[in-house]
């Protein structure tokens, strides 16, 4: 395990946080080979490990030999797409639902994969919960449920909404998360499921696809490849950042720890425009003596269609949680991990 992670799953584990809840349970984690899942999936491993737990660690993917072998062997994998009905014999107390595409790329050439991921990914995930304890269960949404504000709108608390154009082939990854979370709803009131949500601001860190089209990851493999961040938008739209490590902790105490069935999780001192961004990866390696650079095309295919995503964290900061890393340490921290593990 890289030395980033490892750490990052320390300090995860040093919350105090219900962790006893965890003790002879059976845990579900779909897609536990993506940067999120990875994370849920690698922190419990090591929690198991650590305290004698007893867990059954479940994990859910489509190709096994994406998890690290090291993984793969405390765990029982489950083949298959989150889309097909999941059968475990086991009874399962807790699942973590991280199964979607997040690349731009993904949404464009395969919208149909998306919406379903979230849509009957979600379905199949919560009838496994009813079926089982129910004792815990957590979608992982996003802020883009809450589209493109209003007049005057500048910031989404958990009860804000704004602009989701329904008839874009692109609103399958905010349509198919607001689905799903209604489906979280309907399964708690109808069956008593303890379902909970994390609606993400833009999260980055180790894990991520450095090839996936978002721009964070365009400018983290320019810094890698010791090349000029080229831009093509002005840069203009606003977004709130967070470090993946920080939004693990707050998921796991959503999980465990609250009361309310959804919460925002963004590190709101990290909101930056993209052009701020930019110049932070650029800033962050003065020695490499990189500039940024405009080539503005018009919009991008695939890309998010709202100019202000700016999250409220009150609620989630209101039962202990705070972010650990700045913008600048997130970045920092990984581009040191994909420097070592990517090859680009």
């Amino acid at each position: 395990m890289h030395k980033v992670i490892r750490e990052d799953i320390d300090n995860i584990l040093a919350e105090k946080l219900s962790w006893d809840k965890f003790k002879g349970t059976n845990v579900l984690v779909t897609g536990a080979s993506g940067m999120v899942g990875g994370y849920i999936l690698n922190t419990l491993v090591e929690l198991n490990n650590r305290n004698d737990y007893g867990m059954g660690i479940y994990a859910l993917v489509r190709n096994p030999k994406k998890l690290p072998e090291e993984i793969r062997e405390q765990v029982i994998v489950v083949q298959q797409s989150v889309t097909e009905p999941i059968n475990i014999d086991e009874s399962i107390d807790f699942i973590v639902h991280a199964a979607s595409p997040a690349s731009p790329r993904i949404m464009k050439d395969d919208p149909v994969g998306t919406v379903a991921a979230n849509t009957v990914g979600t379905f199949n995930t919560l009838q496994l919960a009813a079926k089982g304890s129910g004792k815990g269960y957590l979608y992982i949404s996003s802020r883009e449920i809450y589209g493109q504000p209003y007049e005057h709108q500048r910031v989404f608390s958990e009860t804000d909404y704004g602009f989701v154009d329904p008839l874009s082939a692109r609103s399958c990854y905010p349509e198919g998360k607001k689905a799903a979370e209604t489906m979280c709803v309907c399964f708690k009131e109808q069956y008593g499921v303890n379902a909970k949500i994390a609606r993400l601001a833009h999260t980055f860190g180790p894990g991520m696809a450095i090839d996936d089209g978002r721009v964070q990851c365009d400018f983290f493999r320019n810094v890698i490849r010791n090349e000029d961040i080229l831009l093509k938008s002005d840069g203009s739209a606003i977004r709130t950042y967070t470090y993946v490590g920080d939004a693990i902790a707050a998921m796991f105490r959503i999980l465990l720890d609250s009361d309310e069935i959804v919460y925002n999780i963004a590190s709101e001192e990290s909101t930056v425009s993209i052009r701020q961004l930019a110049e932070a990866c650029v800033a962050a390696y003065p020695e490499k003596g990189l500039k940024l650079r405009f080539e503005i095309e018009g919009a991008l295919a695939g890309t998010a269609p709202f100019t202000l995503g700016i999250l409220s964290s009150e609620r989630i900061r209101g039962i202990g949680w705070k972010p650990l890393y700045t913008l600048d340490e997130g970045i920092k921290r990984t581009i040191s991990y994909l420097a070592d593990t990517s090859n680009v």
